[in-house]
């Protein structure tokens, strides 16, 4: 999961909304971890469960990484208002953990991905992954390239 997240963080700019889901300790976090990796950002990439959001500046001149866990948000963008997502959409890379239901009004392009645990699988916990971009952003993108 670390590694598709450094190469997914190839394929990123600034402005663009990544949605993951999945079951917990499908990966979520741990692809996170690769994209900061990859988007060469400040700080260690942990899971924002507890605090909702985090901001992870650029070393370089590249986008900031926001790192958002909407797990303990009930409700839709409404409730994810005060982190001012839509503030930092077009300067940064924002990926919300947990999104789905909660932050598709931010933006008709949006990358989103889904992981699949093959729980109770003997082949060392094997993750299948989707990659559905959305809108015009999305179009040409060559999302295939990621899953050599």
């Amino acid at each position: 999961m670390r590694e598709l997240g450094r190469r997914l963080a190839g394929l990123l700019r600034a402005g663009d909304l990544v949605m993951l889901s999945g079951e917990l300790g499908a990966g979520k976090t741990t692809l996170t971890r690769g994209l900061g990796e990859g988007l060469g950002v400040r700080g260690a990439v942990t899971s924002p469960t507890f605090v909702i959001a985090r901001v992870h500046p650029s070393l370089d001149d590249g986008p900031p990484l926001v790192h958002v866990d909407a797990y303990r948000l009930g409700g839709g963008l409404d409730e994810m208002e005060d982190l001012d997502l839509d503030v930092s959409l077009p300067e940064s890379v924002v990926v919300v953990e947990w999104g789905e239901g909660k932050v598709e009004e931010l933006t008709d392009d949006r990358l989103a991905v889904r992981i699949h645990r093959a729980v109770g699988d003997t082949v060392d916990e094997v993750r299948h992954v989707t990659l559905t971009g959305l809108g015009e952003r999305w179009a040409e993108v060559g999302l295939g390239a990621l899953s050599a």
